[in-house]
């Protein structure tokens, strides 16, 4: 894998250690070696020379490395801080970097910083300013040291949210005393897809074609069969380093695609790690020279789509009496479907078709066990009374936080009419 994937160093040094260690490369070796080149590129030819596995201890790639790897720490209190925040889209995540000269243990501690909004979608050119307030800190696996990555939510000068910061709101619902008081708990399964670069066509598949059928390739192995685990398992120990509260990862239905799971979480930090872990994603994604998707429906046809399937708890789910709860907590979440839906990723019309282990996204449904519904209860939980539920209707570029508060707020703080209740109920045949 690593030497279809490994455009940049980071990953074509691999290739080079298993062989016997290469003498430095002197300029007269490069240059002959060049010249050689040069003599055989008499014909006309659109191949270009590359070299992709020189280990040469004065050669350019490794004097570039031994920089990227620089530990500072022995030199300057100061360490670098990559400020992270969604863009005008809602899906795509921007970056930049600035000096911190002291640690910090709190992002409170780290100052306020501002960017162009006008080039991100989030601001008219004419008043372009729009305020980083820093809110979550994970550890940079990508510089290591003392360095961090730093989840920003964003405000106007006045100090009002933006449109897209739908982080804020869900910090309200987090806060609110009786989601408190449930310790809501979240278990977030996300799926992504590899794409080839040049042709947006998934990895592993012949370009414009098709691999064989569904069936061969989750949590597979072998070579015809797995695509990119290299990736899903950088990305995984990336996270781990990071601090993100990832909890595992397999590939999946459709080749090229796979997941992992991170929690389980409680409230907002829920959203702050899965955004972080996409940040993560997307880095690695590109030092590989892969495209990342997170489309729900990336190949139309006969093959799985890519959700984030999101576990749900509260406190008195996860106590006896618990199952109870949570038939109550699905009849409120069937009463507000189309509010869920409407919040739960676009392009998730092509996804939830009833088919590929999906509900209708007209429909709303439940059962134990029954992956072709939009809310899934485990066995266990319906044997030991007490446990929590799937919401298997997010698509895999929803928004964590809109949909971790929203399950909150529907379940916790939504009191419908005793009316309504009793009609929903004698429809969903649950006895609550």
């Amino acid at each position: 894998m690593a030497q279809i994937l490994a455009p940049c160093s980071q990953w074509q040094m691999r290739i080079a250690r298993n062989s016997a260690p290469a003498s430095p490369m002197t300029a007269k070796m490069w240059s002959s070696l060049v010249l050689k080149q040069n003599k055989k590129g008499t014909a006309k030819s659109s191949a270009k020379f590359r070299v992709f596995a020189v280990k040469s201890e004065n050669g350019t790639i490794n004097r570039m490395e031994d920089l990227l790897n620089l530990d500072l720490t022995p030199y300057t209190d100061s360490f670098i801080a990559e400020y992270i925040w969604i863009g005008g889209s809602g899906i795509d995540l921007r970056s930049k970097s600035r000096t911190i000269s002291k640690p910090v243990e709190d992002p409170s501690e780290l100052p306020k910083w501002n960017y162009d909004g006008s080039s991100t979608g989030q601001a008219p050119g004419d008043d372009s300013e729009v305020i980083l307030y820093p809110q979550a800190i994970f550890k940079d696996p990508f510089r290591g040291g003392n360095n961090i990555l730093v989840m920003c939510d964003t405000y106007t000068p006045q100090g009002e949210p933006i449109p897209t910061n739908k982080r804020h709101r869900a910090a309200e619902i987090f806060s609110n005393k009786k989601v408190v008081d449930e310790v809501p708990w979240f278990g977030i399964e996300q799926e992504y897809t590899l794409l080839q670069t040049n042709v947006k066509w998934p990895l592993g598949w012949p370009v414009g074609g098709y691999p064989g059928p569904q069936g061969p390739y989750y949590c597979a192995a072998g070579a015809d069969k797995s695509f990119g685990r290299d990736i899903s398992d950088a990305h995984y120990k990336a996270c781990l380093y990071a601090g993100v509260n990832i909890s595992g990862t397999n590939g999946e239905v459709m080749p090229g695609q796979w997941e992992y799971q991170v929690g389980p979480s409680v409230g907002i930090d829920a959203g702050d790690h899965i955004w972080i872990s996409r940040y993560i994603l997307e880095r690695i994604t590109e030092q590989a020279g892969v495209v990342l998707s997170l489309d729900p429906k990336p190949i139309e046809g006969d093959w799985n789509g890519a959700g984030c399937h999101t576990n749900y708890s509260t406190k008195s789910m996860r106590e006896d009496g618990g199952f109870e709860v949570i038939k109550k907590a699905i009849l409120n979440l069937s009463l507000r479907h189309k509010d869920h839906i409407s919040a739960y990723g676009e392009g998730n019309e092509r996804r939830l078709t009833g088919k590929h282990e999906t509900a209708s996204i007209n429909t709303f449904s439940w059962g134990v066990a029954n992956r072709g519904c939009s809310i899934r209860v485990g066995r266990e939980t319906e044997k030991q009374g007490k446990g929590y539920l799937e919401d298997r209707r997010p698509a895999s570029n929803m928004d964590p936080y809109v949909v971790t508060a929203l399950l909150a707020e529907t379940t916790i703080l939504y009191e419908p009419s005793l009316e309504a209740e009793a009609l929903a109920a004698q429809k969903l045949s649950l006895n609550v």
